[in-house]
């Protein structure tokens, strides 16, 4: 309903002021408190006037005026730009008051100030109670005892002091519950019971709002049931949970209100009684406001008892950055007395100045200390600084008392006269009669103009006496400039604390800043992550494994986690250890003869966007059941992620009270389902893995049979194992301009984050957009190199963008950050472009109640692409799902080898996959997932390795492919073109690196000399002798690995050993540029039939290489990892023994040097490279050290390969096999086996990668 104001909005006239400046202001007398929750103004009738920006304050009793705050801030109202509109605005919280005034701040340019007004509201009438330090109303239950399980407890409050109970209730078990103001900030205090022993501790504290000594109205709600309680002060709520395990609030007698009752326990005194006014005081829908005024509660410790509340003699002066008062005091006086209490956020500023008859003293607050200046510039200069106090900048009111008279100078901060500073002054003083408070703005000859205070203050006294600054307000006394009389607009910008996840907020008067360090968060509000989703992300960002820090919300409640990450697989496992280790001996049984082990973690959110967990879990025992009884109750049983209770084992499924032997038919006696169920005296185990990933992790394990004599256990539960991430993978293909998804909204609160991939060819598209009921929130594709971040908030636009220096449009993946937060919104890019803009003050919370849109919306052009991992506030919103549903837009997205095909190295070609993409290292001389891990063996004497290209398969085989350095085969069997790669380490020569043949008699072979350096002959026909490139000078049979690379096209052939610069040689004229019909590989030895170099076989052939071979490829083929791959199919042969080795994978990266001291060159005979720096020393290495090491060496090699001979000679007849067969509910050899076969949750558990080796 209207209120009753003269000046509506519609009608004639309108109130306009003879002055148009800022000291203007528009008074409303409500005639009794009203709530007023709307306003609406306009301007003066039929002029120019009205008013553009304007302030409103409100107070009970025309005193200590309070402005209007939204979200913390100094709410300002956006007013009229003609005469006849009207603009209405619904207040964010009612005023609740009796005198509202509008203060102009900015008004027509053409005209002057004019309003027109109405206020919306309705009546309010409360009861009020005012309490003077040793009043208590006392409300007595109608049973002595109390047992509750829900309360609600409200009322109101205003007062100036800072410290006092509001409520208290306790019981005799040790219940209480209790609501007091600590430092003039709120503490709730709640105990729903301890036990005797105190395992169980159920004190909960919780604190809420600041500055609530300011004589104004505040409101306080508290909701609990059972453990779950709202504490809700002026419209914040903050929701908690109590400590301890009981439900129950326990009170005896009676709860007190404005402090404590005479029957409180002795520990409870020292605390101080309210000091102020209630109004509207309930508990549990009594009303105890009520049950006063009717004298149904007692009220005897009340002296006077009033339902009014007495007005505040304070009168707060406000100041700003262009501030100051002026009071005038006595002149010509040889004494100085001020005193002043104030409040203020920032550490510095000026307090109070006066100018003396010779000299002047300044009163500042330093580095959040009271420091006073003094300079008597009669006869000499004479400066006399003393400082008191620190930390004085909190916020809280601080008084301040400077005594200067005779011969000393005395400062108290804060009435502590124990540590009043003194100190002399070498001459009399004369006052001059003027007082500045808050700054000195006026240009004299004595001073310059100083840094103002920001800030409060009140109970200014000059002279001792106490000065009158409402005749300041009337102009009777002083002067001022842009000072808000009766008003202290003091804002706690840390409270709430909007630096979130633990960061700590530190405040100006202007602002807050936030420091997140040890948070784990970033940005201005500590909102961002500074970590990635999974092991996933960091693999597709070319990390390898090891250990890192993961946060699977991003910005949401769960902090980051550290977690081992193993990427050498396909898929990556993300592994979480716990605090049991293995083996672990249950003991400790309790009355019931259960043994309780608790399992921890660090932290765990990663089964939920998993693909597959497992855990490993084994039941050591001896005399010790695990699950059978005779009633059917299993004796041990685990709980799981839901802490619900699971009575399978390792191996075995839901529902199937069985373990691993069980399900395979092999437990140790057959008539039970478990091999420690056969209650034997020796020790055996039950052991397997957890693969229902909605169970795990294991939280605790209960073990039932270790109380009887001999009965012992051991439990083991390993690490979680987590495969892929299905959120970083959630993708959608938009396929039209006019396609979309829609979701419910998210409503914004301080902070909002959104980030998503997404990889297109065209150049613009709405990527995602948000409209609510006043914002909406909007990102797009403008043009191919920028992307935009738009919002409106409270009817004002933000925007911003980032260019990008390459096309956004190249079907690659991008990703888009954007963040908006109280302080700033963030607009990144690809990690690295970003754009930051300032958040708009006043309004800090986003409320968007429309669908959320991703992809086109109200007839716009909408992206066209791939879109996935779209997440908001640490939520990620299902694409794939709502893809599915939706005609226009496809689950998932093809194309990620353009992102992260630059992964697979040295060959590997990219395979895109529905959720991801994998590198296919057939084509290569490497394994891993990157194509990155070595494939090597080691060679025995007269180990060989054969690799043949069948003569019908001899076109298809060296068909047109690009070999490793890009260089490309012919599809005919006659090569123009070959590349030869490997490594190798040996001590051994003469011996045969590679030999590649013909069925001509072209060859190509690398051999090692008898000095150790290495030979590379070249035959192709046109030549009486080989073409010999000699590598003299290098002896390269030293124990270290090395790597050589041979490219030849045509005649030019290209040699690199090493890191050592690539040497060119070629062909002789005479010689054939065709190496005809290639026909076979040998590594290590040459057994081939047919005319073959005789020197080669007379020199090199024997009795073989002894050593180590790696990462051996000719063109196309790697025939040394065919050789140690059984899972390929190729013409491959290996005689000898062959043990797989990276050992001459690592060639030494040091720099090119010269030949004087290169180790490797024959004239550099004294040269010894120091290999292991640690042992080093200035004249070379200890050769005994040397000597006795090698002889250890050459004794351990010799035991291994006689080891080797034997072993192989006993299992001659054993073969090799690897089988990873996916086994359906079909081939179960029983009913429990087929269900969990069947349940795509266990596929290749039971059976699964079994694997058996034989040598």
């Amino acid at each position: 309903m209207a209120l009753g104001i003269s000046f509506k909005p519609f009608c004639a006239g309108g109130w306009s002021p003879l002055d148009t400046d800022h000291y203007q202001w528009l008074q409303v007398d409500l005639g009794l408190r009203k709530q007023v929750v709307a306003i609406a103004t306009q301007g003066r009738y039929s002029s120019s006037d009205w008013t553009t920006k304007y302030r409103l304050l409100y107070s009970d009793t025309q005193k200590n005026w309070r402005p209007y705050l939204q979200d913390g801030n100094i709410m300002t109202f956006e007013g009229n730009v003609n005469s006849e509109g009207v603009v209405r605005y619904e207040l964010q919280h009612p005023i609740l008051a009796r005198y509202i005034r509008l203060i102009p701040l900015e008004w027509s340019k053409e005209g002057r100030i004019g309003v027109r007004l109405e206020l919306y509201g309705c009546s309010y009438w409360a009861d009020v109670i005012s309490f003077d330090g040793s009043s208590i109303i006392s409300y007595r239950f109608r049973s002595k005892k109390l047992k509750i399980v829900k309360d609600v407890i409200s009322l109101k409050f205003r007062t100036t002091a800072g410290d006092g109970v509001l409520l208290h209730g306790e019981g005799q078990q040790g219940d209480y519950i209790s609501l007091e103001l600590r430092r003039a900030r709120l503490q709730l205090s709640i105990n729903l019971g301890s036990n005797q022993y105190g395992s169980i501790q159920g004190h909960t504290s919780v604190t809420s709002g600041s500055l609530l000594d300011d004589d104004h109205w505040h409101s306080v709600v508290i909701e609990r049931y059972r453990r779950n309680v709202n504490f809700t002060l002026d419209h914040h709520t903050q929701q908690f949970r109590t400590n301890g395990e009981f439900d129950h609030l326990d009170l005896d007698y009676e709860i007190s209100f404005g402090g404590l009752p005479i029957s409180a326990k002795p520990n409870s005194g020292g605390r101080e009684n309210f000091v102020g006014c209630m109004e509207g005081i309930t508990y549990n829908g009594d009303n105890i406001t009520n049950l006063v005024r009717r004298k149904k509660v007692d009220t005897s410790s009340f002296r006077n008892l009033t339902f009014s509340c007495a007005e505040s003699n304070s009168f707060p002066v406000f100041f700003n950055s262009t501030s100051f008062l002026r009071l005038p005091g006595q002149s010509d006086s040889d004494t100085l007395s001020v005193s002043f209490s104030f409040r203020t956020w920032n550490p510095n500023g000026m307090l109070m100045f006066t100018v003396l008859a010779d000299g002047w003293v300044e009163v500042s607050l330093t580095e959040g200390k009271v420091t006073v200046y003094m300079n008597v510039t009669q006869k000499k200069n004479t400066r006399i600084d003393i400082s008191s106090g620190s930390g004085l900048n909190d916020g809280q009111w601080h008084s301040v008392h400077l005594n200067a008279l005779e011969n000393y100078a005395m400062l108290t901060v804060d009435g502590d006269e124990a540590s009043t500073v003194r100190t002399a002054i070498p001459i009399q003083i004369q006052t001059g009669g003027a007082y500045y408070f808050g700054g000195y703005f006026l240009h004299t000859n004595t001073r310059s103009p100083q840094r103002s205070f920001q800030g409060c203050m009140q109970m200014i006294h000059i002279d001792d006496h106490l000065a009158d600054l409402r005749a300041v307000e009337q102009g009777l006394i002083g002067t001022f400039e842009n000072v808000s009389l009766d008003m202290c607009a003091i804002v706690d910008r840390c409270v709430p604390n909007h630096c979130e996840h633990g960061g700590h907020c530190s405040q100006t008067w202007d602002t807050f800043s936030c420091n997140c360090s040890g948070t784990g968060y970033t940005g201005a509000t500590c909102h961002t992550s500074m970590y990635q989703q999974s092991c996933e992300e960091y693999k597709n960002q070319g990390k390898s494994s090891g250990n890192y820090w993961i946060d699977p919300d991003g910005s949401g409640s769960v902090a980051p986690f550290r977690v081992s990450c193993d990427m050498e697989e396909e898929k990556v496992w993300t592994t979480l250890k716990n605090n049991l280790s293995p083996q672990t001996s249950v003991s400790r049984a309790d009355q019931e003869g259960k043994a309780v082990l608790q399992i921890t973690y660090n932290l765990l959110s990663v089964t939920g966007s998993a693909e597959h967990c497992e855990q490993y879990v084994a039941y050591a025992c001896r005399m010790s059941r695990l699950l059978h009884t005779p009633d059917g109750v299993p004796l041990t049983w685990w709980l799981g992620r839901a802490n619900e209770k699971h009575s399978y084992w390792g191996g075995s499924g839901p529902g199937i009270q069985k373990c691993s032997c069980g399900i395979e038919h092999n437990c140790t006696d057959p008539k039970y389902y478990c091999n420690c169920d056969a209650d034997l005296r020796t020790w055996r185990e039950d052991a397997g893995l957890l693969v229902y990933k909605d169970h795990l992790p294991v939280r605790q394990v209960v073990v039932g049979d270790t109380a009887r004599p001999g009965s012992e256990a051991k439990l083991t539960v390993g690490p979680l194992r987590c495969q892929g991430d299905r959120n970083y993978w959630n993708a959608a293909s938009f396929t039209s301009p006019a396609s979309y998804l829609h979701f419910l909204s998210f409503r914004g609160e301080t902070s909002i984050d959104i980030s998503f991939y997404f990889k297109t060819s065209s150049t613009h598209g709405v990527f995602l957009e948000n409209i609510g009921t006043n914002n909406f929130l909007h990102i797009e594709l403008k043009g191919a190199t920028v992307v935009s971040f738009s919002f409106d908030v409270g009817g004002e636009l933000v925007e911003l963008s980032v260019r990008s220096p390459v096309p956004l449009n190249n079907d690659q993946w991008h990703r888009v950050e954007a963040e908006k937060n109280i302080k700033e919104a963030v607009l990144q890019l690809n990690g690295q472009y970003r754009d930051v803009r300032t958040t708009p003050q006043g309004h800090t919370k986003m409320e968007f109640y429309g669908q959320l849109f991703v992809g086109a919306s109200s007839g716009q052009r909408g992206f066209l692409g791939c879109m996935r991992a779209l997440k908001i506030n640490g939520v990620t919103f299902d694409l794939e799902e709502k893809a599915k549903l939706t005609p226009g837009v496809n689950p998932g997205c093809q194309g990620h080898c353009n992102s992260y095909g630059i992964h697979c190295r040295n060959g590997g070609k990219c395979i895109e996959q529905y959720n991801g993409y994998t590198c296919d290292c057939s084509l290569t001389a490497y394994d891993g997932p990157f194509c990155t891990d070595d494939v090597g063996g080691y060679f025995e004497t007269g180990t060989l390795v054969r690799y043949d290209f069948l003569p019908e398969a001899g076109p298809i085989a060296m068909q047109e492919v690009k070999s490793l350095s890009g260089v490309e085969v012919p599809s005919e069997a006659n090569l123009t073109r070959e590349e030869l790669v490997f490594s190798f380490s040996t001590s051994s020569t003469p011996s045969i690196l590679v030999y590649i043949s013909s069925r001509t008699q072209d060859y190509l072979a690398v051999v090692l000399r008898h000095n150790g350096t290495l030979q590379i002959r070249y035959c192709l026909g046109g030549l009486t002798e080989p073409y010999t490139i000699d590598v003299d000078h290098r002896n390269m049979a030293n124990g270290q690995p090395h790597s050589v690379n041979i490219t030849r096209n045509l005649r030019e052939i290209r040699l690199q050993l090493d890191h050592y610069p690539v040497s060119t040689y070629t062909l002789p004229e005479a010689s054939d540029t065709q190496f005809n019909l290639v026909k076979s590989i040998f590594l290590g030895k040459v057994f081939e039939t047919g005319q073959i170099d005789p020197i080669l076989i007379e020199r090199y052939n024997t009795p073989g290489f002894v050593g180590c071979l790696s990462r051996v490829q000719f063109n196309n083929v790697a025939p040394l990892k065919a050789a140690l791959r059984s899972s390929l199919t190729a013409p491959i042969s290996t005689h000898g023994i062959l043990v797989p080795s990276n050992c001459g994978a690592s060639p030494l990266t040091i720099s090119p040097m010269a030949s004087a001291s290169d180790p490797w060159h024959l004239e550099a005979a004294g040269v010894v490279f120091p290999f292991n720096d640690d042992k080093t020393t200035g004249d070379g290495v200890d050769r005994n050290s040397a000597i006795i090491g090698g002889i250890i060496s050459m004794v351990i090699l010799t035991v291994l390969c006689i080891m080797v001979f034997l072993i192989r000679h006993m299992f001659r007849h054993k073969g090799s096999y690897h089988t990873n067969e996916a086994k359906g509910a079909e081939s179960a050899d029983c009913a429990d086996a087929a269900i969990i076969v069947s349940d795509p949750a266990f596929t290749e558990t039971i059976d699964e990668s079994k694997k058996e080796w034989f040598i």
